[in-house]
């Protein structure tokens, strides 16, 4: 019979390598901002997400939330200091507007840590409790990295699907659109043989 506890290594260790996979995808645009000196048109919520990420995943694993988790705590360690590196990659070549707005959602991460890493002791105190409500905001955030990337494409998504709808009225009244230089036809004005026949009857 095979032993639970090796299982749940081998997964883990599989995870972890999948994981530090995630964490440098990243590392080929910071080193292309990094070359060119200019962060052109790359966003930050990406890397701005993964700070927060690991961050909450290095909390869940604190032997006070939940136990013997060694593994979760390694490899977000890691992943942390990766995107903090990343960070100030990004911050050494962004402008001002573009720092502004970095510095408004670290502010916005250390209020949120501050508040739920007090709400966690205060507030619960098995490690039942306290794993399962910080695993729900590590998934949340989890999922947000993960989508943090389509911020590049809705903007371009939406018009993509205006401009489809535009194309599609266009198609629609093509046809009954007058076109330069042919008169415009009154289908209630009568012709010229018509008005003679009503002249001649009466």
């Amino acid at each position: 019979m095979v032993n639970p506890d090796v299982i749940r290594s081998i997964l883990g260790i599989i995870g972890n390598v999948t994981s530090f996979c995630l964490f440098c995808s990243p590392a080929p645009t910071m080193w292309r901002i990094f070359k060119n000196k200019s962060v052109e048109e790359f966003k930050f919520h990406p890397i701005v997400a993964g700070i927060i990420n690991c961050f909450m995943w290095v909390f869940y694993s604190m032997p006070f939330v939940h136990p013997h988790s060694i593994l979760v705590t390694t490899i977000n360690s890691v992943g942390l200091v990766m995107y903090i590196c990343y960070n100030i990659v990004y911050l050494r070549y962004a402008n001002n507007q573009k720092r502004k707005s970095m510095f408004m959602y670290y502010l916005a991460e250390v209020v949120f840590l501050a508040a739920l890493i007090s709400i966690t002791l205060l507030a619960f105190h098995t490690h039942t409790s306290r794993s399962t409500f910080v695993g729900i905001f590590c998934d949340v955030f989890g999922i947000i990295l993960y989508g943090a990337p389509l911020t590049v494409m809705i903007g371009n998504g939406v018009g993509a699907i205006l401009a489809v709808a535009q194309l599609i009225l266009y198609a629609c009244y093509y046809g009954s659109t007058p076109k330069e230089g042919k008169p415009v036809k009154d289908p209630v004005k009568p012709t010229a043989p018509q008005v003679q026949m009503t002249v001649s009857a009466v």
